[in-house]
This record gives C-alpha cells, sequence and structure tokens, in this order.
C-alpha cells in the first residue's frame, strides 16, 4: 500500500450520489475512506443552493473551501462574495448557506469537533446507498445500509432510514421490521413515519395503521 492517493473533485462527480437539497453530495469520504476528519465537496446548479442553510448543533467546526465556479455565502448576517479559492471558516451555531452563482461551482467542506475524536456517523453513506439504487444496483446500496446500521446498531435514524429505503425500493416486509425497530428504539421515529413521502408505499398496509396510527 503506497499510503497516499490523489483524486480530483471533478471524478467524484461521476460517482453515484443524490441531491441533498439542491446541492449533489462528492463523497469524498467514502471515497477516500477518511478516518481521522470529515471531508465531503457540493456542487449545484447556478442559482441554487450549494450549501444548505444549516447550523451545526453537534459542535462541529467546518471550513468551506470554493475549489471552482463561484458562490455567495450568507454566514451570519452577513453575505460575501466566494470565487475560487476562497476559504470560508464557520464556527459551530453559526448559521450559514451558499448559493452557486457560476457552472460547475464545487466547495469542498471539512469539519470537526474540538476536543473529540471524528466519528464517522454514516450520514453521507446513507445518500450514496440510496443513490445506487436509484441508479439500479438496489443490492449494492443495501448493503451500504446494511454497513451503516451495523456501524451504529443504536442509533435509530439509521434503522429508520433504511426502513425508508425498503419501502421506496420494494420490500415492504423489511421496511416494516425496520421501522418497528426505529419506532421501539425512538417515539420520534414515529413522528417522522407519518409526514415521510419515502414510506408513502406502506400506507394501505394494515401494519402501518398498527405502527403508526
Amino acid at each position: 500500500m503506497s499510503g497516499y492517493e490523489i483524486v480530483s473533485l471533478a471524478e467524484l462527480e461521476r460517482y453515484p450520489s443524490e441531491s441533498h437539497g439542491d446541492a449533489r453530495l462528492l463523497p469524498l469520504r467514502r471515497r477516500l475512506g477518511l478516518r481521522a476528519f470529515g471531508a465531503n465537496g457540493w456542487t449545484a446548479e447556478v442559482g441554487k443552493q450549494v450549501v444548505p442553510r444549516h447550523r451545526e448543533m453537534s459542535g462541529n467546526e467546518e471550513l468551506y473551501v470554493v475549489v471552482s465556479g463561484r458562490a455567495t455565502f450568507e454566514v451570519g448576517d452577513e453575505t460575501h462574495d466566494a470565487p475560487a479559492g476562497t476559504l470560508v471558516y464557520v464556527q459551530s451555531e453559526t448559521v450559514r448557506q451558499a448559493v452557486a452563482e457560476e457552472p460547475d461551482t464545487i466547495v469542498l467542506a471539512v469539519g470537526g469537533t474540538p476536543g473529540e475524536a471524528f466519528v464517522v456517523h454514516g450520514w453521507d453513506d446513507l445518500v450514496v446507498a440510496f443513490a445506487e439504487a436509484k441508479a439500479g444496483r438496489v443490492e449494492e446500496g443495501r448493503a451500504i445500509m446494511r454497513e451503516v446500521v451495523a456501524r451504529h446498531p443504536d442509533n435509530w435514524q439509521n434503522t429508520y432510514n433504511f426502513a425508508c429505503f425498503e419501502a421506496r425500493f420494494g420490500e415492504p416486509d423489511a421496511a416494516f421490521e425496520h421501522l418497528r425497530a426505529a419506532v421501539d428504539a425512538s417515539g420520534d421515529a414515529r413522528t417522522y413515519a407519518r409526514d415521510d413521502a419515502d414510506l408513502n408505499g406502506l400506507h394501505e398496509d394494515q401494519r402501518w395503521q398498527e405502527l403508526i396510527g
């Protein structure tokens, strides 16, 4: 093993991914197997959000690097033009968002929580899993879902997302199995399920009424 790898973010645009809001994930962390810190790329059409509006309630600090194109960042109450080469550092609870202003805008996001070892929670793996299935590679996507759930068996959100995956891609029995496990683990799962379009295909099943009501 060489101990290093070189990859371009442009190459990651060919990697299966679904949109996350208006932005499309370029799954750098998964592609490289990063374990010490989180890093992913994002791209979006002109006028769309390349960084969704959010704040990091987990304590993460993030550094955004505009790799190509140009973006407009809103950080707190301020707006900043960010051409290629701009670095934007944002502390955890500060609200941030960015809009792509030119074609082929790519933003690299690197983050971590001060004083804590990096933990792979797997939200980006879930995005890739759904993308694989949407592209017709359902078993590949299912394998990723199993990997995420096995990594964090006590995380009800991952089990809930596995239910959404199975409901969306035609395995209602498995969907109900995962949904029941998520509801047993947290009442929040029942609340989310009621308005989740991914689960619409389960509504006519008697088990839905028994489980969700």
